[in-house]
């Protein structure tokens, strides 16, 4: 079975999500099986393990639709992509993508960085159900990342295909961590400043705790940062402006919890992320956050400062931080790049062999 991984959305010079899934995944599926991976620009081989290659067209260009005009030159049996939107038609080879989630569903709100020709092409494709539909419909299967993403998918009858969940993984440290207490006040939020994130809450909370500092990790826009920075009081909030991967571990080994008010998620990976560092996690009580963040987590109601407040002060208990941190731990075990590439290899050969007796 020769196997195609399409690593085109690896971004240069650092991992956002996306870009870590796949690199984190083609490596360890590679231990399992052949693989080769499709770029699209040379550059991107920094990023990624050092695997067989072939090149494919920017995904995110004009030419996306036709994609496997190339691709079938490279005569695979099945590829795999971490995304939805590569071209179905025309090809001659399994297909199996990836939905992350169905936020844009019930968020409707484009990326506040696209110009606007951008967000309406962005609106067509996200939120429209009939083409996603028909998109999804020509591929042969697909990932999600959680049952309760699938459920969505089953509510929102987003295809006729077998869909399966492959939980993301997050490094292992080995031993486990032990940890006894948090380092300093510090509250962490690793994530974009979309609406549905919520992070106006988190912000507006700096105000009942004084003893306390949030760190905002990722990179934001100077409207975002004015419009946060005016919620709370002076100096409680630290605009780090994006965090390379030690920056990013050092402050959740310093903190008293990673937090998270998003009103959406298709799994949420820097909960586990958190976690796995022995670092409790405070998060939105919504249905995706119960499933990943599990019981060592804990739940406030998003939409009040209050509950936040009280979620934070439970965790000033020096034994029950501890208990969060090692009950913490121990459940991030269950997210890991080795399992996650199994579960894959084997949705890949089931994907391949049904294609086949289809077309017996």
């Amino acid at each position: 079975m020769k196997i195609i991984f399409d690593n085109r959305y690896t971004r240069l010079g650092h991992h956002d999500g996306i870009s870590r899934y796949g690199a984190r995944l083609v490596e360890e599926l590679s231990k399992l099986h052949p693989v080769t991976m499709l770029i699209s620009d040379k550059r991107q081989l920094e990023m990624l393990p050092d695997l067989p290659w072939v090149m494919g067209p920017d995904p995110t260009g004009i030419g996306e639709p036709w994609v496997a005009r190339t691709v079938n030159t490279y005569a695979p049996d099945v590829v795999f992509t971490p995304m939805q939107t590569m071209g179905p038609g025309g090809r001659n080879y399994a297909l199996v993508t990836t939905i992350h989630d169905l936020i844009y569903y019930t968020h409707r709100t484009p990326p506040r960085d696209l110009n606007p020709v951008l967000r309406l092409l962005w609106r067509g494709y996200h939120l429209w159900v009939g083409f996603q539909r028909a998109l999804l419909n020509k591929a042969d299967a697909h990932l999600v990342d959680s049952e309760t993403t699938r459920a969505l998918m089953d509510k929102f009858r987003m295809t006729k295909n077998p869909t399966y969940v492959v939980l993301l993984g997050t490094e292992q440290r080995d031993p486990t961590p032990v940890r006894a207490a948090a380092v300093a006040k510090e509250l962490v939020y690793m994530g974009s400043f979309m609406p549905y994130k919520n992070v106006e809450l988190l912000a507006t909370a700096m105000n009942q705790l004084p003893e306390y500092r949030l760190r905002l990790m990722s990179r934001v826009s100077d409207s975002d940062r004015a419009r946060i920075s005016a919620l709370a009081p002076e100096g409680s909030i630290e605009f780090v402006g994006g965090a390379s991967d030690e920056q990013y571990s050092d402050a959740l080994l310093r903190a008293t919890a990673l937090v998270s008010a998003s009103r959406d998620e298709g799994f949420g990976l820097p909960v586990v992320e958190a976690q796995a560092l022995g670092t409790p996690v405070l998060l939105n009580d919504t249905a995706i956050f119960r499933e990943i963040g599990g019981a060592p987590a804990g739940y406030f109601d998003g939409e009040s400062v209050d509950s936040f407040v009280a979620a934070v002060r439970e965790l000033e208990d020096p034994e029950e931080w501890a208990r969060r941190s090692a009950a913490s731990a121990e459940w991030a075990k269950r997210y890991n790049w080795p399992d996650a590439a199994k579960a894959l290899l084997a949705v890949l050969t089931e994907t391949v062999e049904r294609r086949a007796a289809h077309s017996r």
